[in-house]
């Protein structure tokens, strides 16, 4: 075989090591930084669906769901399974390929493949591919602001399985694209599997691109990034921080990784976290005392707020730490 026939070989059919052959990050929904599982509050929204594993965002219309990071069989480790309830009329579960990942894809046939199964009473789900009409910018459920490149359906069984369709990727979609897979109503007692979830260049359904776990989560903290106590260590460090005054500190922190814009900051509850000065105190930061106003996508830095301007002494250097809880969060996303 001449070797540029060996190389297209192994880049159309089995992946490039040194390429980026799937497009969708964490298809193999290995990465679950935000929760393993959790409810997903039935409205037309985006942002409040990344919830679960990495990269996917979950909605629901008509009730809630749960969303849940599960055991996968074989070779597969772990996938998305979402499960129905009462009054629930449709499902949706989704990735935003940012536009610098999918550029190349315009003007090409492109390959999308999914593992599936859904409980017998629902047979169908629907699959549909868009770019944005902005770059990296694609609206919400109901108010989109992207455009449908293709859309189809797969006949799915309770048992899962491998399905694949191609698309005609156009000249206009250097802006970043969306895939989505919908149901209908998941109603109480039936579960929706989704895992391997690819979309690669080519007209041909290839092997799953599994990359390694420590590649996989560099990808995921492009978009977001949780900080967590140590398992062994509640009061576990966050940042280095200088003391201002009792109601005004900045904690510096560095990213493992650039994320794609300024992220926005949440936690899991203000009381979790604190500004210790060692040998001093440890004071516990108040209400809406997190931002992160003079920070860069390289490195976080986060104004606090403590209970007391007499607790900490004046330009000082400390700590900010979790407060002795093993179930505090700090984290930062930049989704599309």
């Amino acid at each position: 075989m001449p070797i540029q026939t060996a190389i297209d070989s192994i880049n159309n059919n089995q992946g490039s090591p040194y390429g980026f052959k799937n497009r969708i990050i964490n298809g193999q929904m290995q990465i679950a930084q935000r929760a393993t599982s959790n409810t997903i509050t039935a409205a037309a929204t985006i942002a409040a669906g990344y919830s679960t594993v990495d990269r996917f965002y979950v909605y629901s219309t008509g009730a809630n769901v749960t969303a849940a990071q599960v055991a996968g069989s074989g070779a597969t480790k772990n996938r998305l399974q979402i499960t129905g309830a009462a009054s629930v009329t449709a499902v949706g579960i989704g990735q935003r390929i940012e536009a610098i990942n999918s550029y190349d894809l315009e003007g090409s046939t492109a390959t999308l493949s999914a593992d599936l199964a859904i409980s017998a009473t629902l047979t169908t789900v629907t699959w549909t591919a868009s770019y944005a009409n902005t770059a990296d910018t694609f609206g919400t459920v109901s108010s989109n602001t992207n455009t449908q490149i293709a859309t189809g359906t797969f006949t799915v069984t309770p048992t899962v399985t491998n399905f694949n369709a191609q698309i005609t990727i156009p000249a206009a979609a250097t802006t970043g694209i969306q895939i989505l897979f919908t149901v209908g109503a998941l109603t109480a007692g039936l579960t929706w599997t989704v895992g391997n979830v690819q979309l690669e260049k080519g007209s041909v359904a290839t092997s799953f691109d599994y990359r390694s776990y420590t590649n996989e989560l560099a990808l995921c903290q492009r978009y977001c990034h949780v900080f967590r106590p140590d398992a062994v260590a509640t009061f576990s460090n966050i940042g280095f921080a200088t003391v201002f005054s009792g109601t005004d500190q900045q904690v510096g922190i560095n990213l493992p990784v650039s994320m794609r814009t300024v992220p926005t900051a949440s936690f899991s509850s203000i009381s979790h976290l604190a500004i210790h000065l060692p040998g001093v105190v440890r004071v516990a930061l108040t209400a809406a005392s997190v931002n992160t106003n003079q920070s860069s996508i390289h490195r976080i830095i986060v104004g606090t707020t403590t209970a007391s301007a007499g607790d900490l002494v004046s330009h000082k250097s400390a700590l900010c730490e979790f407060n002795g809880t093993a179930t505090g969060f700090l984290a930062f996303a930049s989704e599309l």
